[in-house]
């Protein structure tokens, strides 16, 4: 569906800037943005995936992979097409890089108000906004987590992270959590294999934090791309730096898309990567994609707190966020 964007200016020349993420894209007349799904139509900014959706899944919250945050709960998850990164190892690639400047692919219209009843019909806590980049059905994304929040439900971004300042200040308040991919520590990484940049990730994290939403980081871990032990000292550093009580989950590689002739990640790499977290001092680090005890355990007395198989989570033993053994607080947003 066609719908004048949000978080543009008009230029001299029927051109547009939109500023909805940090590409900040001059769009001349009748082009597309990076994105593949905003379009410049004689000088005003349209997305052409409003409500058009491509997936929509009831998910368990540990998916996301949300663990901190509402556990073992259901998330009504969404998407249409489109992203504003170009991952070579992305794993939703076939609806991800697909875009309304090459015809797109199929999907079907699922307003606002009929995401919201299916998630309340499911038996869904929160709203997840995910499989693509929710930052590039941004418009769609805001009306259905502000009908959502005043439905009584939560609203999570699994997001890159490149959106813009002026995006996440718009969707604040409807916005309880994100999952934001940390990817790299390296510019150059992000320019060679997302065609993007490092910085604005790591300041939309900062702000989501400043911001009050909960975060998560997911690093997946890409042997010989990403998996060196000063790296993940760098990206476990930054996140400890500005919360250690901030999870970070390091998810195991499979071979994709454009990376088929990488291997898969040694569990071991990951197992030395989570050792590297606890020794920056992250309280909460978790491994994705292997059959790992990912239990969330007390930082202080090592009492379980929330036991967890593949993508499923028993209810939090946590009372007001605390431990009830210790009575340590316990970060996140328990049921």
């Amino acid at each position: 569906m066609k719908k004048e964007a949000l978080l543009y200016e008009k230029l001299d020349d029927s051109k547009v800037h939109c500023f909805l993420c940090a590409h900040h894209c001059k769009i001349e007349d009748a082009r597309y943005g990076f994105c593949g799904v905003r379009k410049n139509e004689g000088g005003s900014l349209y997305t052409y995936v409003y409500a058009e959706t491509i997936a929509a899944h009831v998910d368990p919250i540990e998916k996301k992979p949300l663990y901190h945050f509402l556990p073992g709960s259901r998330a009504y998850s969404i998407a249409t097409i489109g992203c504003n990164f170009r991952c070579g190892f992305c794993q939703n690639w076939q609806i991800s890089q697909a875009s309304k400047r090459e015809g797109g692919t199929n999907s079907y219209e699922l307003k606002p108000e009929e995401a919201i009843r299916e998630a309340k019909k499911n038996g869904c806590q929160s709203i997840s906004y995910t499989y693509t980049e929710p930052t590039v059905f941004f418009e769609y994304a805001y009306d259905t987590a502000r009908l959502a929040k005043s439905q009584g439900l939560y609203n999570n971004f699994v997001t890159n992270g490149y959106m813009s300042k002026q995006a996440l200040e718009t969707i604040r308040p409807y916005l309880d959590a994100a999952n934001v991919d940390l990817k790299s520590f390296r510019d150059d990484f992000y320019k060679r294999n997302c065609q993007a940049r490092l910085q604005p990730v790591l300041d939309s994290i900062k702000r989501m934090k400043q911001m009050g939403i909960w975060v998560e980081i997911t690093t997946l871990l890409i042997p010989g791309e990403n998996d060196s032990e000063e790296e993940l000292n760098k990206i476990a550093k930054f996140i400890a730096d500005l919360d250690q009580d901030m999870p970070w989950h390091i998810s195991r590689f499979h071979p994709d898309y454009k990376f088929t002739d990488y291997p898969p990640s040694p569990v071991e790499r990951l197992k030395e990567a989570k050792d590297i977290g606890k020794k920056q001092g992250l309280r909460y680090v978790y491994l994705g994609n292997v059959a790992e005890d990912n239990g969330t355990y007390c930082y202080k007395c090592n009492a379980l707190l929330v036991k967890r198989g593949y993508f499923a989570a028993e209810e939090a033993k946590i009372k007001d966020n605390k431990c009830p053994a210790c009575r340590a607080e316990i970060a996140g947003l328990w049921r």
